[in-house]
C-alpha cells in the first residue's frame, strides 16, 4: 500500500491525480453490475469502496473531471508555479488514533498522516473588540470563556456541560456493542439529559443555559460558518456535536485536501471496481417499480448509455436525486410536497489567493480566522434590502496548516490561502439553474460586477487582519454558489445540503434506504449528519445496508 508520504510525493511530480482523472475519463463502461453509484463525493466513495472490498462489482459515475465532490482540490498554473486550492475540505476534526475519519479508512484499509492545528486555537473568533482562540480542550475553552465573560459563569457551565454530555453519549455510541453495564447506564443518563434539547435550535439552548450577553452567544456560535445557518434554525444537536468532536483536535490531511478521495478512488480499484468521470447520470431507471440500474448522459454525438445494476446508491445531491434522476411521478404525494419544501443551507463565496511572503511572520498561525464585523450572528443571515454584502469571512490557509507540504500547495515562496463567506444561493447571482450547469453565465455582467466586488471585499477583510498582505498577492481567483452548482450538480449551489434545522436533522433526515426498492442513499443530507465525517460515516453505513439488502442475496 503507498504511504501517505509516497502519495505526496508522487503527486508533486504530477503524475498520479491527473494520469488517474484522465484514466477514469476513458474507462470502459461496464453493462452490468452488483451497485451503480451516482456521485463521487466522499460518502459514495466511501460506500463504494466497502462494497468492492466484499466482492461486489461497483461502478462510480461521476459528471466531474475529477473523483472527490466537495473533498478535492483544483490546480492552477504550469510545472513549476503551480497551485492547489482546496474546495470543500479545509479542516476536519477528531482525527486521533480511535477517531471516526481514521476508524472509517482503516475499515478500507487505508492509513493517513495528519497535521495538527494549533491546538492552543485552532479556531480564532475575531470580533471588533474581542479576540477569542478556541483551544482544543474543552475544560481550557472554558477557563477562557470565563475569564472573559466572568458575569456569565453559570451560562458557561451549563453550555459546557452540554458539550460534555454530547461528546460522551457519541463515543458510547460509536462503540455500539462493546459497553459494560456501567457505560450503558451512563449513556442512558446522558441521553435522558439531552432529550429536551432534540428539537430545540442553539438559539433556544443558550435561552435555556441563560446565555445573556450578546457578546457571548457570538463567541459559542462563532463557528456557524460550518453549517451555514443562524442560531435560531440550527439544531443545538447539530451545533453541540460539531462543536464538541473538535475538542478531540482539528487536523488537515497532510498532503492536502484531495488525499481522502485518491485514496479511497484507488482503494475501489484495487479491489476491482470502476470510476467513471465526465459521465453524469441522467435519471435512474425503474421498471416494475424498482431501481434497476442508470442512464448515463450522452456524450457528444453519441446516446445515452443504460447501465444494469442490482442495487443503485445516490451520493447525488437529494433534492436532485428526487426531482430529477427519479422524477415525482414515481413517488409517493408526501414526499413530492416534503422534498419541495426541503430547506437547504446557505452557501459559501470563496476567494483563493497566492501571497508572497511568510505569514508567519505577519502572525498567522495554522489556524482558522473567523472575523466578524458585529456580534449579529442572526442578522448576518438576514435576507438583503439592498446590495448583497459580507458580514465577516473566514481565511485559511493550506500552506500554513501542512507546511511539510508547501511545494505542493503553491510555488516556492508563495502561501496558498482561502478566504470565504457566508452568502445566499438563488436570486441574488442573477443565474438560472440551466444557465449554471451549462456555464452561460461566465459573460453575465450583472454576475461578474458581484463576483468582482465580493472577490475584493475578501482581500480587504484578509488585509485588515494581516496588515499589508493585499500588496504581496501574485494570484486571485473566486467561486461562487453557482460554481459549486455547476461543478457538484446540487440544487442551488449549498455545499451542505438540507440545513441542519431540528425539523431536518437526524431521525427528521432521510435514512439510507431510498423510497423505492433498490435505491439507497448517502451523502451529507442523510441521517449519519453533516459534512465530511458524516457523509463518511453515511456512507459506510449505505454500504452495511447495501450489503445486507435482499437484492444482493444469491
Amino acid at each position: 500500500m503507498t504511504t501517505s508520504a509516497e502519495y505526496v510525493e508522487a503527486n508533486a511530480k504530477d503524475v498520479p491525480l491527473e494520469a488517474a482523472s484522465r484514466s477514469r475519463q476513458r474507462a470502459r463502461v461496464p453493462e452490468h453490475v452488483d451497485v451503480a453509484v451516482i456521485g463521487s463525493g466522499l460518502g459514495g466513495l466511501t460506500a463504494a469502496a466497502y462494497l468492492a472490498q466484499r466482492g461486489l462489482s461497483v461502478a462510480v459515475f461521476e459528471s466531474h473531471y475529477v473523483a472527490g465532490g466537495c473533498g478535492t482540490h483544483f490546480v492552477r498554473g504550469g510545472k513549476h508555479d503551480r497551485y492547489r486550492f482546496d474546495v470543500g475540505l479545509h479542516y476536519i476534526g477528531d482525527c486521533g488514533p480511535g477517531g471516526d475519519i481514521p476508524r472509517i479508512l482503516r475499515g478500507v484499509g487505508i492509513e493517513l498522516d495528519y497535521a495538527a492545528l494549533d491546538p492552543d486555537g485552532f479556531d480564532t473568533l475575531v470580533f471588533p473588540d474581542l479576540e477569542f482562540r478556541i483551544p482544543a480542550n474543552v475544560e481550557l475553552y472554558r477557563e477562557r470563556l470565563i475569564a472573559a465573560f466572568a458575569h456569565e459563569r453559570r451560562a458557561i457551565d451549563r453550555y459546557v456541560r452540554l458539550l460534555e454530555q454530547v461528546g460522551r453519549a457519541s463515543r458510547r455510541v460509536q462503540s455500539k456493542g462493546k459497553l459494560g453495564a456501567r457505560d450503558a447506564l451512563a449513556l442512558f443518563f446522558d441521553l435522558f439529559a439531552l432529550g429536551r434539547n432534540q428539537n430545540r435550535t442553539i438559539a433556544q439552548v443558550l435561552d435555556a443555559c441563560g446565555a445573556r450577553d450578546p457578546k457571548l452567544r457570538a463567541v459559542l456560535v462563532g463557528q456557524n460558518g460550518d453549517y451555514a445557518l443562524p442560531p435560531s434554525k440550527v439544531s443545538a444537536f447539530l451545533h453541540l456535536g460539531l462543536a464538541e468532536h473538535y475538542f478531540r483536535g482539528a487536523y488537515y490531511p497532510k498532503g492536502g485536501g484531495q488525499t481522502i478521495a485518491d485514496r479511497l478512488a484507488a482503494r475501489i480499484e484495487a479491489c476491482g471496481g470502476t470510476i467513471h468521470l465526465r459521465r453524469g447520470v441522467e435519471r435512474i431507471v425503474i421498471e416494475d417499480g424498482h431501481a434497476r440500474g442508470v442512464r448515463l448522459e450522452a456524450k457528444a454525438g453519441g446516446a445515452p448509455v443504460d447501465v444494469r445494476a442490482r442495487v443503485v446508491l445516490s451520493n447525488a445531491d437529494l433534492r436532485v436525486t428526487f426531482e430529477r434522476l427519479i422524477g415525482f411521478d414515481h413517488l409517493p404525494a408526501s414526499l413530492v410536497t416534503r422534498t419541495q419544501r426541503f430547506e437547504m443551507a446557505a452557501a459559501l463565496f470563496m476567494t483563493f489567493l497566492g501571497v508572497r511572503g511568510a505569514l508567519s511572520a505577519r502572525g498567522m498561525r495554522p489556524a482558522n480566522y473567523w472575523q466578524f464585523d458585529d456580534y449579529d450572528m442572526e442578522g448576518h443571515y438576514a435576507p438583503s434590502r439592498g446590495p448583497l454584502r459580507a458580514h465577516g469571512c473566514y481565511i485559511t490557509s493550506a500552506s500554513m496548516k501542512d507546511p511539510e507540504n508547501a511545494l505542493f500547495h503553491a510555488p516556492a515562496g508563495i502561501n496558498n490561502v482561502e478566504v470565504m463567506t457566508v452568502v445566499p444561493t438563488g436570486d441574488p447571482w442573477h443565474v438560472g439553474d440551466e444557465a449554471a450547469r451549462a456555464y452561460r453565465y461566465k459573460d453575465n455582467h450583472a454576475y461578474r460586477a458581484l463576483k468582482d466586488e465580493l472577490e475584493a471585499d475578501m482581500i480587504a477583510r484578509f488585509d485588515r487582519l494581516f496588515p499589508g498582505v493585499a500588496k504581496d498577492i501574485v494570484y486571485r481567483e473566486s467561486a461562487t454558489p453557482v460554481t459549486h452548482q455547476r461543478y457538484t450538480r446540487t440544487f442551488d449551489g449549498s455545499p451542505y445540503g438540507l440545513a441542519a434545522t431540528p425539523a431536518q436533522f437526524m431521525k427528521n433526515r432521510p435514512g439510507y434506504r431510498g423510497p423505492i426498492p433498490g435505491l439507497y442513499l448517502c451523502g451529507g443530507s442523510t441521517r449519519a449528519g453533516h459534512g465530511i465525517v458524516g457523509a463518511m460515516r453515511g456512507g459506510a453505513q449505505a454500504a452495511r445496508r447495501i450489503a445486507e439488502a435482499a437484492e444482493l442475496r444469491v
